[in-house]
């Protein structure tokens, strides 16, 4: 029987524990490696083909979706109907007010009194409607060119009311100014009025027949009254 001395004993019991040794380390890394991918430089997906991430949930859809059918076993599957749309759909217009197509402008008679001048400006409803007129008319003296003269009229404080006209009926607001040969102001003769009813922007012209109207100057205010029923006559 050969006796092996205590050192080459040794020696073989070293190899033999790093030869276990290395074959345990073997084997974990090939476990570990074989489901981790490779990754490329660069990208955030896996280098192997399957999916780069885990599928988001599908984001809510606000509107009901289509009708699905619900059934218990043994049960007759009963269809469950979405909840109908709903549209806030936006009212219909109901304003009466008066449109520049439904009227027709006119100035009458001057009322003077005092150095001043006055005359009512007359819009009558030439439709076959009722509607409403309300507050002040704009207003502005022209040339024989269509060149505004002197500035935009005043609006008196009065309260303004909420005149219903019938068709064929007529409403008026009142222009007053100072008598330009009393006042000393500088004047003009307009050929001219235009005449913007409350609320609209498209205006009507009316020829102006009055005289000299202030323009610049010392008391060369023009003023507006608001709309009353009636012609102002």
């Amino acid at each position: 029987m050969v006796k092996t001395s205590p050192g080459r004993r040794r020696a073989g019991l070293l190899a033999s524990a790093v030869a276990v040794l290395a074959a345990v380390t073997a084997c974990g890394t090939g476990a570990e490696n074989a489901g981790a991918p490779r990754t490329v430089p660069g990208t955030a997906a896996p280098a192997t083909g399957g999916p780069t991430t885990t599928p988001a949930s599908p984001a809510a859809d606000p509107s009901p979706g289509p009708a699905t059918t619900t059934a218990e076993p043994g049960a007759t599957a009963t269809p469950t109907a979405s909840p109908p749309r709903t549209t806030d759909a936006p009212a219909p217009a109901t304003g009466t007010r008066c449109h520049t197509p439904e009227l027709r402008a006119s100035v009458g008679r001057n009322n003077p009194g005092a150095g001043q001048e006055n005359f009512p400006i007359v819009l009558t409803n030439t439709s076959d409607r009722t509607c409403t007129l309300r507050g002040y008319p704009g207003a502005a003296f022209l040339d024989a060119s269509g060149k505004q003269l002197g500035p935009d009229p005043v609006r008196s404080p009065d309260p303004p009311e909420t005149v219903t006209l019938a068709p064929g009926a007529s409403a008026w607001a009142g222009l007053t100014f100072a008598n330009p040969e009393v006042s000393g102001a500088r004047a003009a003769t307009p050929a001219s009025l235009l005449v913007t009813p409350p609320d609209e922007r498209k205006p009507l012209t009316v020829t102006w027949s009055g005289g000299q109207v202030p323009v610049s100057g010392n008391e060369s205010t023009v003023r507006l009254i608001t709309f009353s029923p009636g012609t102002g006559a």
